[in-house]
């Protein structure tokens, strides 16, 4: 069997690993840190189906002009005349409409629905506890417009032959009483899971290298050796590593991997930002995002919850705005006006780069220029819930196999 060389340790590559590993391939999976610093960590821990609306929506682009001098606002662009901002920025407004909302529904759909069964398998390994739970979603809502906009949203989950209802507040109650909720209503989303992402990704790692697969931190990929329409070799300065197969899974920094193996793809880094309570004094009994605030609060491993948001589409090397963080915090007191939780030290928050494409969908296949090479990124805030069934695909396309899913909407190259 070939080797294949994993770019990247987040829950991408460490899913794509997985599956390779189960196929019979000797896998060995590189990162460029140490394996615990990217987004796979600090993100709400969803595995939501609902989520069939792309990144790229009509009007997305105004409200981020309208919010662009808000240090607290849940969307920012910064502005640049960086060449890949400007291409990405420029693709992204011509995807923001209905049409493409519309045609990235059942991709999205289906893409959730095979990774979330995935998951379940996953949570049937004996030992591998990553708190998975299948509770159900939140979407609370507090203004008419929001709540008009929610029969629509039902309709459409109903439409895609996903469980979803709407809840007026008494009804909210009854599923939360274990806290007041400032909100006109809800929609609970019964097809969505969550669970905690820390677990998971330290379980799958162990798992790993149980079954074999080499983990190799501190190896930033500076260069392939390539032949013909062939990667022959990818070059790091602490080792170079032949491969058979190639798979690029490098979140926030694929586009200058891709880069490398003379492929381009849209895609800028979209920071978020969360904070966990370890043993919160606060309870709720389902994760939910909180509409107008844009901000998701998760409960999680028993003691935990977790509050999340932002996207701010910026250089990975732009320091962090903890404002975000307080933005955040005031949203969740809007909703839950009991929860006090004071803005935490900087060494308590959690902020990482997710990969945001051009029009919202992921990026999964193979390249034109080298046969070998694999691309698996682009995911944006939907990483870990789409994650393993991104590695599932991965292994497929590796090995030759009839993919679970169409993966046509997914092209890496589909913007030329």
């Amino acid at each position: 069997m070939k080797h294949v060389v994993v770019i990247g340790g987040g829950i991408i590559g460490l899913s794509s690993a997985y599956y390779l590993q189960q196929l019979g391939y000797t896998v060995t999976v590189i990162d460029k840190d140490d394996f615990s610093n990217n987004c796979s960590y600090g993100n709400a821990g969803y595995v939501c189906p609902s989520h069939f609306i792309p990144l790229a929506t009509p009007g997305i682009v105004w409200k981020g002009f309208k919010w662009m001098f808000n240090n607290q606002s849940p969307f920012y662009v910064q502005p640049s005349l960086n060449r890949s901002l400007v291409d990405w920025g420029l693709k992204f407004a011509r995807s923001a409409n209905a049409r493409h909302v519309a045609d990235s529904a059942i991709p999205l759909r289906d893409i959730a629905l095979l990774s979330q069964k995935e998951y379940e398998s996953w949570a049937a390994i004996p030992g591998f506890d990553f708190a998975y739970e299948h509770r159900g979603l939140l979407e609370i809502f507090q203004t008419q417009p929001v709540a008009e906009h929610a029969h629509h949203t039902v309709e459409q989950a109903r439409a895609l032959g996903l469980e979803a209802s709407l809840l007026d507040a008494a009804e909210l109650r009854q599923l939360e009483p274990h806290t007041k909720i400032n909100a006109l209503g809800a929609i609970l989303f019964k097809c969505d899971a969550h669970l905690y992402p820390n677990k998971l990704m330290q379980g799958l790692l162990s798992l790993l290298q149980q079954n074999g697969v080499r983990l190799v931190s501190s190896a930033p990929v500076t260069g392939f050796e390539k032949n013909g329409t062939m990667i022959k070799k990818v070059i790091t300065p602490r080792e170079d590593f032949d491969a058979g197969a190639v798979v690029i899974a490098t979140g926030a920094w694929s586009r200058e991997i891709a880069a490398m193996a003379n492929t381009r793809i849209p895609l800028m880094p979209g920071r978020g930002y969360s904070v966990t309570l370890e043993n919160s004094p606060y309870r709720v009994n389902h994760p939910a995002v909180l509409a107008e605030g844009r901000v998701a609060i998760t409960p999680m491993d028993g003691n935990k919850i977790r509050f999340g948001g932002t996207m701010e589409v910026v250089s990975t090397s732009t320091p962090p705005r903890y404002q975000r963080v307080q933005g955040i915090l005031n949203a969740v007191k809007r909703f839950y006006p009991e929860f006090d939780v004071p803005m935490p030290a900087q060494d308590k928050l959690w902020f990482g780069y997710r990969p945001c494409s051009a029009d919202g969908l992921p990026y999964i296949g193979k390249i034109k220029s080298y046969s070998n090479v694999v691309v698996a990124t682009g995911h944006a805030m939907l990483g870990l819930s789409l994650g393993a069934g991104t590695g599932k695909l991965v292994s497929e396309i590796v090995n030759d196999e009839k993919s679970s899913i169409d993966l046509k909407p997914f092209n890496v190259e589909r913007f030329g």
